[in-house]
């Protein structure tokens, strides 16, 4: 399976093929839709060739942009039905804390630099009708070439994308700083971010693509998730 990365150091926009056309995984903060772009032209990929959006969850850094492509793609959007609402919010949820103090620490830098509101586009009303929630019978029926996984925890609206033996998690992990361990800087929820480890540890993945940082055997989930009963989060607001 050919996976592209379309994103840049802050953020993963992984683009696979699919049998009826490219599926996309999140799409960046609003500003990064221009770099998306140079880099789909530099691949030699249309973008009216993207059929499929996967949205894990709606934040800002992964719905940025969703409105721009879907300007310029006939794609639909495969979302958590309680994705909706936080499109239409255009906002971040507060719910939950930081995994740690250098998490902590990560996101006040965020808030120093103006990014603390974490806010992003919402979804325009003339694309609400290409939103297609994995509870609809819309969605059963459209046979696509791969598996939904329910992966609550960083948001309650999480869900992962398995193919091949390759899961695309959102930020359901990381690998990178500020996180530790392989676990995201942001939990609304601990015992579902942790219970989802073990759903994609039990879905027979091998390797595990995020939205933040470089893909990682999914053996580390395993191997890091005792650390998961150390973590104490640390609320913003």
């Amino acid at each position: 399976m050919r996976i592209l990365n379309l994103g840049n150091r802050a953020v993963n926009n992984w683009l696979i093929p699919g049998e009826n056309g490219y599926i996309l995984i999140d799409t960046g903060y609003e500003k990064g839709f221009r770099r998306f772009q140079r880099k789909l032209k530099k691949n030699g990929i249309r973008p009216d060739e993207i059929k499929t959006v996967f949205l894990t969850h709606a934040h800002d850094d992964h719905a940025g942009f969703l409105n721009d492509v879907l300007a310029v793609t006939p794609a639909k959007v495969i979302l958590h039905p309680k994705a909706v609402e936080g499109l239409k919010k255009g906002q971040n949820s507060f719910e939950g804390g930081c995994s740690g103090r250098l998490a902590w620490c990560f996101c006040q830098v965020l808030a120093f630099l103006g990014k603390g509101e974490h806010r992003y586009p919402v979804i325009r009303k003339e694309y609400l009708d290409r939103l297609v929630t994995t509870d609809s019978d819309t969605f059963r029926a459209m046979n696509l070439p791969f598996q939904v996984v329910e992966t609550p925890g960083h948001t309650a609206d999480h869900i992962s994308l398995l193919m091949e033996n390759t899961v695309f998690c959102g930020d359901a992990a990381m690998n990178g700083f500020p996180s530790r361990k392989r676990v995201i800087i942001w939990i609304e929820d601990l015992l579902q971010f942790s219970q989802s480890w073990e759903k994609l540890l039990q879905s027979g993945a091998k390797r595990i693509y995020p939205g933040h940082g470089k893909p990682f055997p999914a053996a580390d989930l395993k191997k890091n998730k005792a650390y998961l009963d150390q973590v104490r989060l640390y609320p913003l607001k």
